[in-house]
């Protein structure tokens, strides 16, 4: 399957693959837009937000793009262009579509990563969508239960945070 990038409004993501899905008349049409989970503290009480993985990219699942799709999804609102351009639409190939196809593989909306940090205070994740991100790991803010990880896409480079559980060790070894 081929991944096709789409860049959006950003922060309109939702929205745009609600107007793509009424009006697109071409089908089967599978739009994704992978989200993460947050944990954001606001007057002193924690609240579960979901925010944007890749911020203003949507993805176009299909084997091939014909040119009828390409040009109705031009004129959803909110359409910017389509990866690389808009004359030279690829899909998604090696490292991107890894990358891409690591967070699907959690499903739409991930969840927070299990990590434990070592002796040296350095980050050991455990299972969840850090797993094999290690090396990508920019920063990680323990209070928040955040990792700040570099991630690209088509040579574009860009930071988003990841959050992450602390597993600690009890007194018998078991993880509590």
């Amino acid at each position: 399957m081929n991944y096709y990038v789409m860049q959006v409004r950003t922060r309109a993501e939702r929205r745009f693959i609600k107007l793509a899905e009424a009006v697109v008349e071409y089908r089967p049409l599978r739009l994704v837009h992978p989200e993460r989970k947050l944990s954001i503290r606001r007057a002193g009480r924690t609240v579960e937000t979901l925010a944007a993985i890749f911020p203003g990219y949507v993805f176009l699942e299909s084997e091939e793009l014909p040119t009828e799709l390409y040009w109705e999804l031009r004129r959803v609102p909110g359409f910017f262009q389509f990866l690389k351009e808009n004359t030279d639409v690829q899909p998604l190939a090696g490292e991107d579509k890894r990358l891409l196809l690591h967070f699907l593989s959690f499903g739409e909306v991930i969840e927070k990563s299990r990590v434990r940090f070592d002796e040296n205070s350095r980050i050991r994740v455990l299972e969840g969508p850090l797993s094999g991100l290690e090396g990508r790991i920019v920063k990680v803010n323990r209070r928040k239960g955040r990792a700040k990880v570099s991630l690209d896409l088509y040579g574009d480079t860009f930071l988003v945070d990841l959050g992450f559980e602390t597993l600690e060790e009890g007194e018998n070894g078991i993880a509590s």
